[in-house]
């Protein structure tokens, strides 16, 4: 039962990460109006980088393909670690009212983290 929730929950994850990605290039999904102001300021200037944001979300589409499959799923981990890493203080600095989203995924990623470590001891070794 726990491997069928985890590979669920898993699969979810690397659907989101696609989805963000994807977004990234095509612009699918609304914007809302009231951002607060520093979350607008701080994408703007990520924008203004024009490399940046392709990267961020070749990582996260990368990443997301990756998690989707059990044997690729401990490297999407790691690839898309830094990305989150940018959304956790994103949430915690300028928008707190995202922070149980951003809690809530780093879940997930933490819990695929868990179950693949002894791969990743192996890289430390």
């Amino acid at each position: 039962m726990k491997n069928k929730l985890f590979n669920g929950i898993s699969i979810a994850f690397g659907v989101l990460l696609l989805n963000g990605g994807a977004n990234k290039f095509l612009n699918y999904m609304p914007v809302p109006d009231n951002l607060p102001e520093a979350l607008v300021k701080d994408s703007l200037a990520l924008v203004e980088i024009e490399w940046l944001m392709p990267l961020i979300a070749i990582a996260e589409i990368t990443g997301g393909l990756l998690i989707l499959f059990p044997k690729t799923r401990a490297l999407g981990a790691l690839v898309v670690f830094p990305v989150m890493i940018g959304v956790l203080l994103t949430h915690i600095t300028v928008a707190p009212s995202g922070l149980p989203i951003a809690i809530t995924i780093w879940g997930i990623l933490l819990w695929i983290l868990v179950e693949y470590r002894t791969k990743y001891i192996a890289l430390i070794k």
